[in-house]
């Protein structure tokens, strides 16, 4: 049984499971493990960890002190009240709104996670696949709590930085199209290793072709395609990884027509992973702003990944369960209403998806809103109702839509 309890009670002969810190943020590299002596217990303290989850079936339950005298044993801090141990499930649902705080910690972790890897790669050391599948877990519990915390994130973009970017977005979508395939907690942590991990074989593409600004020659868009393979290669050498999660690396650029590479499978031959892996790269990749192309606003990009799969290159089914997980108006996208305001969508509602919540930065008029306030078209008001007329695009309209996902302002 798990028990959540503050840092003041843990205590030598414990087993520690979790704590209240990104293993970033503590000398440890692992933070499942047996408390075997003080100083790892003074250790988590510096570092600022209040609270711990104990394995009681693994080591001592802190209940097991009662008789001796608790205080005698462990000393509690006057600001960190002892509070009664509780059991913790780190699945269990939560709020949009409190899903969001962590999910950011997360999503930034992984991104971390993932330039280390690549950098690691580019150096010709081997992947630390433990401290990938400590973010993916993190990646998972956040998505089996509140998926469209964490699939709202991936409106993050960085141009500079577009690999590492693309690789977290690549997984954060992918579990979220798993959890809403059902799949389990064991299978979705294959499916985000192995999403978070498709681009490695990048890392081994000479940098002048990899970031070359041009339209590439024949010759070095075959170069190019390389990488699925040579991702492929270095995972299957990696210490600790399973075949499933070996797969996106390998079939992302297959199509289910026989047109991709670098086998040209078709359907029956490809994992659900791949499959799955395809879908999701191709959103990613073109509702980011690269050098030869700009963003494709979202509900454009659904409506394209849409004809992909009527055309037979992805898998319909698939596309389709895709677009009701992310919306019809995903994240960020930019919307008209019947009043002539202008919003951006901040959260969607699966079993509502055309009532998402916007933040309004346009008035009827089409002047720019100095304060941007939030609507939820859900929980309106049924007095002259707001409703969504059309998507935009808002290159068009000169909006920025990256200025108004943090903190809802627009910037200076």
């Amino acid at each position: 049984m798990k028990k959540r309890i503050p840092v003041s009670r843990l205590s030598v002969g414990m087993y520690m499971v979790g704590v209240d810190k990104s293993w970033l943020e503590t000398p440890f590299l692992r933070h499942k493990m047996p408390i075997t002596k003080a100083d790892q217990i003074d250790a988590l303290k510096s570092c600022g960890v209040h609270y711990v989850e104990i394995d009681t079936e693994r080591g001592v339950d802190v209940d097991k002190f009662a008789h001796v005298g608790l205080e005698s044993i462990v000393e509690a801090a006057p600001d960190d009240p002892v509070l009664p141990a509780v059991p913790v499930d780190p699945t269990a649902p939560t709020s949009f709104d409190d899903e969001l705080q962590v999910a950011r910690k997360t999503y930034q972790d992984a991104k971390n996670i993932v330039q280390r890897a690549m950098y690691d790669i580019r150096m010709g050391r081997d992947i630390n696949t433990d401290a990938v599948g400590r973010v993916v877990d993190a990646l998972a519990d956040s998505v089996l709590r509140n998926s469209d915390a964490l699939i709202s994130l991936s409106r993050l973009k960085s141009f500079d930085e577009y690999t590492f970017f693309h690789s977290v977005n690549t997984a954060v979508l992918a579990l979220g199209l798993g959890r809403s395939l059902d799949m389990d907690r064991q299978t979705l942590h294959l499916l985000g290793m192995g999403t978070l991990l498709h681009d490695v074989g990048k890392m081994k593409i000479p940098l002048n072709i990899l970031n070359k600004p041009d339209r590439l020659r024949s010759f070095e868009y075959e170069i190019i395609k390389q990488h699925a393979l040579r991702g492929a290669e270095i995972l299957s050498k990696t210490t600790g990884l399973r075949e499933e999660a070996i797969k996106p690396a390998l079939e992302h650029h297959e199509r289910v027509d026989g047109t991709g590479y670098p086998y040209q499978r078709k359907r029956d031959e490809l994992s659900l992973f791949g499959l799955i892996s395809s879908v999701v790269d191709i959103y990613d990749a073109i509702t980011s702003d690269r050098v030869y192309h700009k963003a494709m606003p979202p509900s454009q990009a659904l409506q394209f990944l849409y004809q992909l799969g009527q055309q037979g290159h992805l898998d319909p089914p698939l596309v389709e369960r895709f677009i009701k997980c992310v919306g019809v108006y995903p994240v960020g996208s930019c919307v008209l209403l019947n009043t002539g305001e202008v919003g951006i969508v901040t959260q969607i509602y699966q079993d509502q998806p055309l009532t998402p919540k916007l933040l309004l930065i346009r008035d009827g008029n089409a002047r720019r809103v100095m304060t941007p306030t939030v609507l939820d078209l859900l929980t309106q008001g049924q007095d002259s109702p707001r409703t969504i007329v059309k998507a935009l695009d808002p290159h068009e309209f000169g909006i920025k839509v990256a200025d108004y996902m943090g903190d809802g302002k627009p910037a200076a």
